[in-house]
């Protein structure tokens, strides 16, 4: 009987989605998330897996102007962030994205807030062009945009694997990011990481 890591290795089907690793995610950003950085090396890896497999890999990517809703000058919550075009909405310039893998721009417009890579995008489509039954998800922020994409990848109808060494929270509330994964969890989303990912 296959073992759950064995079930879990990457194969036909799968894709794999890097979730807003954008420049001012990262610490020293104008929304650093704590360690932020350090999922940069591990989607590095994933993303070498898939890759050499020839499974779809996308990245996604807050792209707003400059007069978001979700900017604190017109009453949201947040710091201006991930400006269409600017440095800061830049991938990050660790992170290896072949030529192939997939942008997907999210919350393009000024009423328009998206912290999921579904919302108000064509990925859905996209992944159902291509077959794509499981999604391994993988970003900033555990507790936001990674969240939320888990969570929709679920409602349309994909098994979805959380990268957990591949993620790190903002933590607004110090264990925001411990509550968002047990949220995802008890919704359906089963964790791995690139270890076990490696052994099986």
């Amino acid at each position: 009987m296959a073992t759950r890591d064995a079930l879990l290795k990457p194969h036909e089907g799968d894709a794999l989605i890097l979730v807003d690793v954008q420049n001012d995610f990262l610490p020293g950003g104008a929304l650093g998330v704590p360690e932020g950085d350090e999922v940069i090396p591990v989607l590095n890896k994933y993303s070498e897996v898939f890759e050499k497999l020839g499974l779809p890999i996308v990245a996604t990517r807050d792209w707003h102007p400059e007069n978001h809703c979700s900017f604190e000058e017109q009453g949201g919550p947040w710091p201006p962030h991930c400006v269409a075009g600017t440095k800061g909405a830049a991938f990050a310039t660790g992170l290896d994205l072949h030529g192939d893998t997939k942008v997907v721009s999210k919350a393009e417009t000024p009423d328009e807030e998206a912290y999921s890579g579904f919302q108000g995008t064509e990925l859905n489509q996209w992944l159902k062009e291509r077959g794509v039954k499981r999604v391994f998800v993988g970003g900033l922020a555990t507790d936001y945009c990674v969240r939320e994409t888990v969570q929709d990848g679920l409602v349309n109808g994909y098994e979805v694997v959380l990268l957990e060494d591949a993620v790190r929270a903002v933590n607004v509330e110090p264990d925001d990011g411990e509550k968002a994964v047990a949220a995802m969890e008890k919704e359906g989303a089963v964790k791995t990481d690139f270890q076990h990912l490696e052994a099986a």
